[in-house]
């Protein structure tokens, strides 16, 4: 039997043996990635130079959005790139401890800031003239901290478990980077307390960010429903679609991922799930809050404005 001290590399199986498929993968996740960059390094800058959008707690709460998915597609991506272009398929077991970490962190803090985001747009719609008050900066900064902290504290204790497991046989993760599924799957021994903090953990927090983001959204439709104007239902309803739109992607495969007992079948099918929530979302969040919002598309304009015409 293999246990932590004996184990020096794992050997990431990847999407897909088939060298045809490796190649045309590789090209594709390459733009993904590129664009992932692009799209949120973009919009922490753009909020960051913009006074309009830099005093805004919505926007302020959007560029750590942005910079969680810049960390959450960087820890996994330019690892599976380099293992489609590369003969040895692997990774030290150091830096699959560190992904595992870093991964377990970013969702969380992703979560978390999403619901931040629900419980700033009930204040926002729901007590308009109180807004600037209730969201000053100070409050701002003590909200977006909780997802930080405590996400990286649990991060730590999920990292110390997945530690702990026993492993024995063939060194080869089912997956195109550390996951924890696939992880207690090739584990044969100390899968029990993992598996099952795991599912724990997830389940709860999970459903506690979500908790908030419904309830905060119920208040908001109270509020939405108690206005006279159709034009303020309207931009109402219009400034909660993306972040609701993200909500729903994000959620969805993360539920799907981690609330299964890991099976070969549940692996193999939580790899494609994990194709999107690791690259895709990641890169469609700013087109998601960018593609209908006037606010942000004003601020581009003024930014290329100013860079043009200041030469």
């Amino acid at each position: 039997m293999l246990n932590f001290t004996d184990v020096t590399e794992f050997i990431l199986l990847g999407l897909t043996t088939r060298p045809e498929l490796q190649l045309l993968f590789f090209v594709v996740f390459l733009l993904v990635y590129v664009v992932t960059l692009v799209g949120n390094l973009g919009m922490i800058l753009l909020i960051r130079i913009s006074p309009q959008l830099n005093r805004s707690p919505m926007y302020f709460f959007l560029s750590h959005l942005s910079f969680a998915d810049v960390w959450f597609s960087s820890n996994v991506t330019p690892k599976m790139l380099e293992n489609l272009v590369s003969k040895t398929k692997t990774i030290s077991y150091n830096g699959c401890m560190v992904q595992c970490f870093l991964f377990i962190a970013f969702v969380h803090v992703e979560v978390f800031v999403l619901a931040v985001m629900a419980v700033d747009r009930y204040v926002a719609i729901g007590h308009p003239l109180l807004y600037g008050s209730r969201m000053s900066r100070a409050v701002c900064l003590r909200l977006i901290s909780f997802p930080y902290v405590y996400g990286f504290f649990i991060s730590l204790i999920s990292t110390l478990w997945t530690h702990g497991l026993y492993f024995c046989g063939d060194l080869e993760i089912n997956h195109f980077y550390c996951a924890d599924p696939a992880l207690i799957k090739m584990a044969c021994a100390g899968t029990f307390v993992k598996e099952y903090t795991m599912r724990t953990l997830a389940g709860l927090n999970f459903s506690y960010s979500l908790l908030v983001i419904l309830i905060s959204y119920l208040f908001i439709l109270m509020a939405i429903l108690r206005m006279r104007s159709a034009e303020g239902r309207k931009k109402a309803f219009s400034t909660c679609g993306a972040h609701l739109t993200a909500v729903t992607l994000f959620y969805g495969t993360l539920f799907f991922m981690y609330l299964r007992t890991p099976t070969e079948e549940s692996v193999e099918q939580g790899k494609v799930v994990a194709v999107f929530y690791t690259t895709v979302i990641p890169m469609l969040n700013p087109v998601i809050y960018s593609l209908r919002n006037k606010d942000v598309k004003e601020a581009v304009t003024k930014a290329i404005h100013r860079a043009v015409f200041t030469k």
